[in-house]
């Protein structure tokens, strides 16, 4: 999208503020190392300001800057309320919002962060086929090491607890911060790849002993592939296939529950009140990941919403003014010298002059790197979405008012 002009005749720069408007959800992603977890806090705490109602941040990355930021001592898979006077002492004060999806207003900046154990828990024991069935599964001496290392497992317990959460309907705005982009891909892939895998044949295998003689079936299939199964138990225990068939089995009781649930989330990812935010700088390495990306959202008719370039150079290194200033320090500082021994008593001539030409070609340098952004930014010019700037700034955003001065920079 190209920004136009508006009313007045001045050209009105790309924001967040309608976009965030018409959503539900959204889900900021990219490369690590780029601040994205930063930017989706700001851009949270700055919808519920602007925008006011209920607004949730929770991050499913297990790194935990998002409390720290935010202020809290800590977080976990319960939403918690961000203080009001926090906020307000930000510059963030937020107020009401039109009821929202049917509920009434309760205006406020939420966050979490997803616990994968606790998630793992509440899932079985709303979905197992009854209590009995659910407590042999959490009660497995396995559940915890797949739970807790199984490949996709915290990726999809993830979605699990994004479509929870949404179905609930007591947030008007979700705003999620994903893992570093590959990650990410697996966090969108990961309710299909679970619901595959409880269908796959290994598991058919696995189970099978269970499911046509149970435990004296599992010791004939033990004792026809003895090898195997002794190698296994030397490592993992004597009770290595009763426990790992046993669990799969029952795990098994809720495979029509992990298809159906792995629609639904694929349907909400596709819905139109979602949209995906794109998160980089202008650094090659994570300018390259965050359009490898964006490419992946094409091609799985996912909406992109925006895409913000953080830690940019300011637009003072573009202007002619400043490159003839620079210029005329490089190759004459006598001048400037001269203005600076009249403020600075003392001042040694041969050392200013170093220090303000150093301090030109310093500015030089800069100007080559600001000219490259900007002609990256021309080539992102081509996307179907609003390209957004968030500058350097001199000092790392750790605090709520950090976030206050990122967030001023997406919102109009």
């Amino acid at each position: 999208m190209t920004p136009g002009p508006n009313s007045g005749g001045q050209v009105k720069r790309p924001s967040l503020d309608r976009l965030l408007a018409t959503k539900s959800i959204a889900i900021f992603c990219g490369p690590g190392g780029v601040g994205k977890t930063s930017v989706a806090a700001a851009s949270a705490a700055v919808a519920a300001a602007r925008l006011g109602g209920k607004v949730l941040v929770v991050t499913v990355d297990p790194a935990k800057r998002l409390a720290d930021a935010l202020g809290l001592s800590a977080l976990g898979n319960l939403e918690r309320p961000v203080p009001a006077e926090r906020l307000k002492a930000a510059g963030l004060e937020v107020r009401d919002a039109a009821p929202s999806g049917g509920h009434p207003p309760t205006p406020g900046l939420w966050a979490a962060m997803l616990d994968t154990k606790q998630s793992w828990d509440d899932l079985v024991l709303r979905h197992a086929r009854d209590e009995e069935t659910a407590y042999r599964i959490l009660e497995n001496r396995l559940y915890h090491n797949i739970t807790a290392r199984f490949v996709q497992s915290h990726d999809y317990i993830a979605m699990e607890r994004l479509h929870e959460i949404h179905a609930e309907g007591g947030y008007d705005l979700i705003v999620v911060d994903t893992p570093p982009t590959r990650n990410a891909l697996d966090f969108l892939e990961a309710p299909e790849r679970m619901a595959d895998f409880f269908g796959s044949r290994l598991l058919r295998w696995l189970t099978m002993p269970y499911r046509v003689g149970g435990k004296r079936g599992a010791r004939m299939v033990n004792l026809a592939s003895k090898p195997f199964y002794q190698v296994a138990d030397r490592i993992l225990g004597g009770q290595f296939l009763e426990d790992i068939g046993e669990f799969f089995l029952n795990f098994q009781t809720m495979y029509e529950g992990f298809v159906t649930r792995a629609r639904s989330v694929e349907a909400l990812l596709h819905d139109r009140r979602t949209t995906f935010v794109v998160v980089s700088t202008l650094e090659a390495a994570p300018l390259r990941e965050a359009e490898f990306f964006i490419s992946e959202l094409s091609a799985r008719k996912l909406h992109l919403g925006a895409v913000v370039l953080n830690k940019t150079l300011p637009d003072y290194f573009l202007g002619e003014a400043g490159d003839a200033a620079a210029r005329a320090l490089v190759a004459d500082p006598g001048p400037a010298v001269e203005a600076a021994a009249g403020a600075v008593p003392g001042l040694d001539p041969a050392t200013a002059a170093r220090v303000l030409a150093t301090i030109g070609e310093s500015f030089l340098n800069f100007e080559v790197a600001a000219k490259r952004e900007a002609e990256l930014r021309g080539e992102l010019g081509r996307l179907p979405a609003p390209v957004l700037r968030v500058p350097a700034f001199e000092e790392d955003i750790h605090d709520l008012r950090g976030l206050a001065r990122l967030g001023e920079c997406l919102f109009a």
